[in-house]
């Protein structure tokens, strides 16, 4: 059912509109100035705008420009009692999809309101269409045995609602496995809405879930609804929920179980049709037995578990996927001398094609000319953090440090830890790692982590890291 603002300064108006699209099966949300208008646009999801020109507090052609900014996909519909062939000029200019003088034909407005949906309806065709065929020609790039393994799950799992938990290292590419079963399935049409659990501090963690009512806490200055909402009709992707704590385990548990949520501070119980797609990095039965991760999610989650392979047990797809990512950068005339091959795919690729997206960028930027030999490979893979195929097994069976681009000789001393103390110290390590490559700016930092700037400057203090990351540089091996 779609859902249809009225923005009009005239009550009378509203109501009569309301009660006509009402009538023919629409939802219909009334505001009487612009600014009350935007703040139901921020909450619902609207599928199309009838708007005034004449406004108290901003204009309809001001507030034409902030939807068309803001919500881009949304059709806008100007309605105006004064209207003259300069403002209708100006008004679809400004992106409108029709313009309407009052009083209103109440047939036209059913007609224009018929078409701006069909229009809104096709469009959206064609973007999931060529996101279908995206997926189909060139995202899940491999030939080996498991990746196709990996295809025929895709297949199979979007075929149905069932959950889905996705597994495998970080940069492995869970995300675009989630995105093509959702691309693929009939749910294709409606929203993917993907949450980090990880990035989310603990305490917001509810309210982005499942929303809030204004007043629910301090910051709540108005209404929200949360991912759940987002999601409904449509696929919810709970990225990392390892990390997720069990509070917010429990509550999850309980949506998915009953298919209903409350907004936080809200009394209120709303339906939301949700299909649950998980992924992880950790190994999540372990976690289970140590009491990080309930049992009861892990079983609702695990009913068809995909595990993506890291880029090491793959090999043969190394060079398709450097070519794929070198053809993307306009750079497919570039070629690799064997020996050049031989070396990336003796590579383990601790980052996965996170890692070689990131190679293929390097050798975009900074190599010159169409060819690459051995020694040309070996300076560029010598740019990363990780070590050459060798390296990183000396450092781990000899207590030689691995040298990464920034100057940070790893800690080997940490292996000789117990294992809580050794997690801390390569964790204090890291965030000095981080910090120094991105030349101690905390914003920054935090982007590249993946987690808000307040977390970081939480494990900061907690590590008492003061100076940038400039430790790390410092350290011994």
């Amino acid at each position: 059912m779609a859902s249809i603002l009225i923005i009009d300064d005239e009550s009378g108006i509203r109501r009569t509109l309301a009660s006509i699209l009402e009538d023919e099966k629409y939802r219909a949300f009334t505001a009487e100035d612009a600014l009350i208008g935007i703040g139901i646009l921020e909450r619902e999801s609207i599928s199309l705008v009838f708007l005034d020109v004449l406004l108290p507090n901003l204009g309809g052609l001001e507030a034409l420009e902030r939807i068309r900014k803001g919500w881009p996909q949304l059709e806008v519909v100007v309605m105006s009692g004064h209207a003259n062939v300069d403002m209708a000029v100006r008004a679809v200019k400004l992106g409108a999809f029709d313009f309407l003088e009052k009083p209103l034909s109440l047939d036209k407005v059913l007609t224009v309101c018929r078409n701006a949906l069909t229009l809104q309806h096709l469009r959206k065709e064609n973007r999931e269409l060529k996101k279908k065929s995206r997926f189909a020609g060139d995202e899940i790039v491999g030939v080996s045995a498991k990746i196709e393994e990996i295809r025929v799950l895709i297949r199979q799992a979007a075929a149905s609602d069932a959950r889905i938990l996705i597994t495998g290292d970080n940069g492995t590419g869970k995300e675009l496995v989630a995105q093509a079963i959702h691309q693929l399935s009939s749910r294709t049409d409606k929203a993917f809405i993907e949450v980090n659990c990880a990035a989310i501090p603990d305490t917001l963690i509810e309210s982005e879930l499942f929303g809030h009512e204004k007043g629910a806490f301090t910051d709540a200055v108005s209404s929200r609804k949360g991912r759940f909402e987002m999601a409904d009709g449509g696929t919810l992707f709970l990225d990392e929920i390892g990390d997720m704590t069990l509070m917010a385990q429990a509550k999850v548990l309980r949506a998915i179980q009953e298919q209903k949520i409350e907004r936080v501070g809200g009394e209120k119980t709303i339906d939301v049709d949700v299909r649950i797609v998980a992924a992880t990095n950790k190994n999540l039965v372990k976690e289970c037995e140590e009491g990080r991760f309930r049992h009861d999610l892990f079983f609702r989650l695990n009913v068809i578990p995909i595990q993506i392979p890291p880029l090491r047990e793959r090999q043969e797809d190394i060079p398709l996927l450097l070519f794929h990512f070198l053809s993307g950068m306009e750079m497919e005339n570039i070629e690799f001398d064997d020996s050049a091959l031989r070396i990336l795919t003796a590579y383990e690729w601790p980052g996965n094609v996170r890692e070689l997206r990131n190679f293929a960028e390097r050798v975009a930027v900074m190599h010159r000319g169409n060819r690459l030999g051995d020694k040309a490979v070996t300076d560029l893979l010598q740019k990363t953090p990780a070590a050459l195929p060798g390296t990183l097994k000396n450092a781990w069976g000899t207590g030689v440090g691995v040298e990464s681009n920034a100057g940070h000789p790893f800690p080997v001393k940490i292996l000789e830890m117990r294992y809580n103390d050794a997690k801390e110290a390569f964790e204090k390590f890291y965030l000095e790692y981080q910090l120094c490559r991105n030349d101690g700016i905390i914003a920054r930092t935090a982007e590249t982590l993946g987690i808000y700037p307040s977390n970081l400057h939480a494990k900061l203090r907690k590590y008492q890291i003061t100076n940038g990351g400039k430790n790390a540089l410092s350290e011994k091996k």
